[in-house]
């Protein structure tokens, strides 16, 4: 929808509206808004539109019937603040419009076109327009009532990514809702042998938090055919576009439209994930929203260039667009308006939909100062809300390294944490080389970033930094910010990992999956899982899924008998950490004064957790993990311990060992006195 007003019609606005434009020599001259970011609020007498276009020579304001009609109802002219925020009033009841808003600046780079804003809270199909409701008609029954879910601290945490599309839309899910956020809100589905499916199978599970992918309005999918599975092109393009993970954002604070039951009304998509969001809660599982702050779907078109060109993005020093993100752009957290952007979106989150935590896309590209910033105002809300993120960029950001979200300045932001690529690399090879193994093909050498992980990446006496894989010092102040996984969405399911980089013989698929999440969930950090992990899934092999169709997608439901012995597993693993707080420490000085790593050969890692008295009902731990391919005798420290895991199996006897203990290959034994 380009702006329709002529450059002479614009001349007598201006004139007739006394906008004299200040003078900037750059973007960071720019005044900082005052009050609150938001641009819309209705009441049914009146309702008010604000936009910050601090070097604009006029703002119009624009209202239409529907979200796809091209005449406007009206075209009103705005006017400007000293802050270089422009307002407008209309004195009725606009309930059910839309509205956009258009800048003119002479400056811009990019052509002009009308946009819903940068902090539009509903939208028409596709997010063209913004739409004028009240959101309190958005509130499901016995919304004021849900509250989080308790489940302890932030040591706590067992984390379970998931992709709306893939986790319901296999009809073996049984899920009337497939692919939607209602899919979310089913209980009793099943697959065909009677196994709990959707949210009954994550309450079986045990984990405590979903980690939901984008689920804001993003660019790559059309809500029109979103019933439809994406065809791809050779160049990896989507068709149709009804697949996407959704990290290319359009508006930040809408719910995407193509997991509504209904893209074209507006409350609808709020509605539903709001519901989502309340029936996780009711099942006792918090929510944790994935936020792509760092980059845009793309910068001509979007609501930070249409309203305050050049401002929001980092630039060269030639003046083109940096791409920390490898997406074409990079955000510049470090301005003061675009800090603030960020800051009041996530609040808009927490307070609006209830949202229980946060994963920043490559926080990497984001300064710390906005994410301490992020912690300390969630800490005045509720301080066991999470905030996690990737503690790296796709390139170097346009920003001083020292000043940045990496994973290595993450001892400067307290109760902010980061994924562990150390230990995830050293179970199973290296991101960049699918085909290469590590521990986990029964390959030396990874012992050390393996127990470097299992610490929670703190600084322990008795690990050698020097023989750490990537980092050569602690990165974390406390265990639990470190993330602990092997596998998530932007990289090969566990399964295809291990089938691409070893030769497996029979039965050692299952035992390696065992023996990796066994690490990870028994390590100090935070643990992750990516949704159908513990049901075998595979993406058939590949690697970067994000455009694929649902055949490559789609978890099948259908278990297999070795599917359900590795759920039952895993729910086992689950439930072990959560009765025993062992596992999670809590502080480094806990960590190091009860965590003791025991003699161990090649490819093997063994750790005990002593002196438990006040702790734990076991007063010792002893965990060991054999990736050879073959039995190993293990001495055990003095005292008589007994097993509660073996060779795969959850089991308790009255056998004792006093002396050693015979691994299986490829497997994981806990013992404990």
């Amino acid at each position: 929808m380009k702006n329709n007003l002529s450059i002479m019609a614009l001349s007598l606005l201006l004139v007739a509206c006394g906008n004299d434009k200040p003078n900037y020599n750059s973007v960071d001259d720019y005044p900082v808004r005052q009050g609150s970011l938001d641009e819309m609020v209705y009441s049914p007498k009146a309702t008010e539109f604000s936009v910050w276009s601090p070097n604009a020579e006029q703002v119009t304001l624009n209202i239409y019937s529907d979200a796809l009609t091209d005449e406007a109802l009206e075209r009103i002219p705005m006017k400007r603040k000293k802050d270089g925020t422009w307002t407008a009033k209309i004195n009725r009841d606009l309930n059910g419009l839309f509205y956009t808003f258009a800048v003119y600046d002479t400056n811009a780079v990019f052509p002009m076109e009308e946009t819903p804003g940068i902090f539009a809270k509903a939208v028409g199909i596709n997010g063209k327009r913004a739409a004028i409701l009240d959101l309190k008609t958005t509130d499901p029954e016995n919304w004021q009532d849900d509250k989080r879910p308790y489940f302890g601290e932030r040591q706590d945490a067992i984390v379970y990514e998931m992709h709306h599309r893939d986790f319901s839309i296999d009809p073996s899910a049984g899920i009337a809702h497939a692919g939607k956020f209602l899919a979310l809100t089913e209980r009793g589905t099943t697959n065909k042998a009677g196994q709990p499916t959707g949210i009954d199978h994550l309450k079986q599970l045990g984990i405590t938090h979903v980690q939901i992918l984008p689920s804001y309005d993003f660019g790559s999918i059309d809500e029109r055919g979103a019933s439809e599975e994406a065809r791809v092109l050779e160049s990896g393009a989507a068709i149709g576009g009804s697949y996407n993970w959704g990290y290319d954002p359009i508006n930040y604070n809408v719910p995407e439209g193509s997991y509504s039951t209904d893209p074209y009304a507006p409350a609808c998509r709020i509605i539903e994930m709001k519901q989502m969001i309340q029936a996780l809660h009711e099942a006792g599982i918090r929510v944790v929203m994935d936020v792509v702050y760092n980059h845009t779907y793309d910068v001509a078109h979007s609501a930070f260039t249409q309203t305050a060109p050049g401002y929001f993005y980092r630039t060269r020093s030639d003046g083109s667009l940096a791409n920390g993100s490898g997406c074409g752009n990079e955000t510049a957290s470090n301005r003061p308006m675009m800090r603030r952007f960020i800051l009041e979106s996530v609040r808009y989150w927490v307070e609006e939909y209830h949202i229980d935590g946060f994963r920043f896309d490559l926080m990497g590209i984001h300064d710390i100062e906005t994410m301490r910033a992020v912690r300390a105002m969630l800490d005045e809300i509720d301080p066991t809300i999470l905030l996690y993120g990737e503690g790296w960029a796709a390139e170097q950001p346009q920003y001083a390294q020292e000043l940045l979200a990496m994973k290595a300045n993450i001892c400067q932001m307290p109760g902010i944490g980061a994924f562990c690529d150390d230990m995830r690399d050293a179970l199973r090879g290296p991101f960049y080389d699918d085909k290469q193994g590590a521990f986990l093909a029964g390959l030396p050498g990874f012992e050390e970033s393996i127990r470097f992980g299992l610490v929670g990446c703190i600084n322990h006496p008795q690990i050698d930094m020097q023989k750490v894989n990537y980092s050569k010092e602690a990165w974390t102040q406390e265990p639990y910010q470190c993330i602990s996984y092997v596998s998530c969405h932007d990289d090969m399911m566990l399964t295809d990992r291990l089938k691409a980089s070893i030769k497996l013989k029979e039965g050692e698929m299952q035992r390696l999956d065992k023996l990796a999440q066994t690490v990870v969930l028994t390590s100090q950090g935070t643990p992750f899982l990516w949704n159908g992990e513990e049901v075998m899934r595979d993406k058939k092999g590949v690697h970067n899924s994000f455009c694929s169709p649902d055949s490559v997608n789609a978890i099948n439901w259908d278990l297999k008998t070795e599917n359900k012995d590795l759920f039952d597993y895993y729910c086992r693993l689950v439930a072990l950490r959560k009765a025993h707080p062992a596992f999670r420490l809590g502080t480094a000085e806990n960590v190091v004064e009860h965590l003791e790593f025991l003699p161990a050969g090649d490819c093997v890692v063994a750790f005990r957790l002593k002196e438990l008295r006040d702790i734990d009902e076991w007063q010792e731990i002893v965990a060991v993990f054999n990736a050879q391919p073959q039995e190993v005798t293990f001495t055990l420290p003095e005292g008589e311990y007994r097993k509660v895991l073996n060779n795969g199996v959850f089991e308790e006897s009255d056998a004792k060992y006093t002396e050693s203990v015979t691994l299986a290959p490829q497997t994981a034994t806990i013992l404990y006195r």
